[in-house]
């Protein structure tokens, strides 16, 4: 079982911190979405497994993240897509918090499609 001691998970979050540090805003949002992306997976598998602790902190690492992307948004000067997104991520915190209360791993198949949908538009930005 690995653990934050584990030298493999330190690897990671080095390579991680790495790549954030020389991210630039484009891609730090399309970092923070597939991490969202893999965080919603495993708080999907904690919920299966019943495992209500670990749910509980992906649960709220999920939050940080759709956070995170709620704050980097420009809502005086973005327009009507700031203002879509800051919908989505509210909709997609509100969820998060359902499913975790519910312990429904299906209740968060809505915020996987919204933030596939949000990846994929993002993607093409390029």
């Amino acid at each position: 079982m690995l653990n934050e001691h584990d030298p493999f998970n330190a690897y990671k979050q080095t390579s991680l911190d790495a790549r954030a540090a020389a991210a630039n805003p484009h891609e730090m949002v399309r970092m923070l979405l597939d991490g969202l992306l893999d965080e919603i997976e495993r708080a999907s598998g904690f919920m299966q497994r019943r495992s209500f602790e670990d749910k509980g902190k992906s649960v709220n690492k999920c939050l940080n993240i759709v956070h995170g992307l709620s704050s980097m948004l420009d809502l005086d000067n973005g327009g009507e897509v700031a203002s879509s997104l800051n919908r989505l991520y509210d909709y997609c915190s509100r969820q998060l918090v359902t499913a975790s209360v519910e312990n429904s791993s299906s209740a968060l198949d809505p915020i996987i499609k919204v933030i596939e949908n949000v990846r994929a538009g993002w993607a093409n930005l390029n």
